[in-house]
């Protein structure tokens, strides 16, 4: 039996947010562990792979982080201007791959800066799975806890059915051409949008969650970062 072969794809980082939460001296994104930004290492999971067509990272026009970092001289990676929310950040890289030459049916992955732990098997998983499917779709988790929907008064409602609760990661993979359209469109109306997934159901459509690994965490709060530091150690034989 023939291994299928992966799609070509796009990548975009937006990485011009400042996360206030980390309580650092700069964003998160620049904060070390083993050796490397956060951010470098959230890059290394897609320069290596040989499907990689181009990737535009979107970082703050007067951010002073990025130019020191040895990637920020790769040929495979444009910066591009990043904006004041994470939406304006995506769309200016959704706008630049297609200055690059980038078609309106070829796949774009977008990823967060601070999503560092992605697996390459998860990556191919998502390629893999939707290599074929007509609107896309993302990395996901089932939630594991149980839910609780809190009053004003911070008073449980009511427990939520966790059967079809997920949580939305990092890949979320769409076509460039529809992806750039709802994005438009809904910045446009004014739509808040907390992911690119957000913005093709705005269109009426349905993404598909592919499960992902549970580890494939986004960095927000200093013990973030010590929960990866320590993983990552734990991973490194003596």
């Amino acid at each position: 039996m023939t291994k299928s072969v992966l799609p070509g794809f796009w990548v975009v980082i937006p990485a011009a947010g400042i996360g206030v939460r980390m309580r650092a001296d700069r964003p998160k994104q620049y904060l070390q562990v083993a050796g490397r930004s956060i951010l470098e290492h959230t890059l290394s999971c897609f320069l290596d792979h040989p499907q990689l067509k181009g990737l535009m990272v979107s970082v703050a026009t007067d951010d002073p982080f990025w130019p020191a970092l040895p990637c920020a001289r790769d040929s495979r990676i444009e910066r591009v201007a990043g904006g004041c929310e994470r939406a304006d950040s995506v769309f200016s890289g959704l706008l630049r791959m297609t200055e690059l030459g980038a078609g309106d049916s070829d796949w774009v992955l977008v990823h967060d800066a601070a999503r560092p732990n992605l697996a390459r098997e998860d990556l191919d998983k998502l390629l893999g799975t939707l290599a074929e499917d007509l609107v896309g779709g993302l990395l996901g988790v089932p939630v594991r806890d149980t839910l609780k929907r809190v009053g004003d008064d911070g008073r449980v409602l009511q427990t939520v059915d966790r059967q079809t609760i997920w949580q939305a990661y990092t890949p979320q993979m769409f076509r460039l051409g529809p992806l750039r359209q709802a994005m438009q469109a809904a910045l446009a109306a004014d739509v808040r949008l907390t992911d690119e997934a957000s913005a093709i159901e705005w269109m009426g459509l349905a993404p598909r969650l592919v499960e992902g690994r549970a580890d494939n965490l986004k960095i927000t709060h200093p013990e973030d970062l010590q929960w990866l530091s320590q993983l990552w150690r734990d991973r490194t034989p003596d």
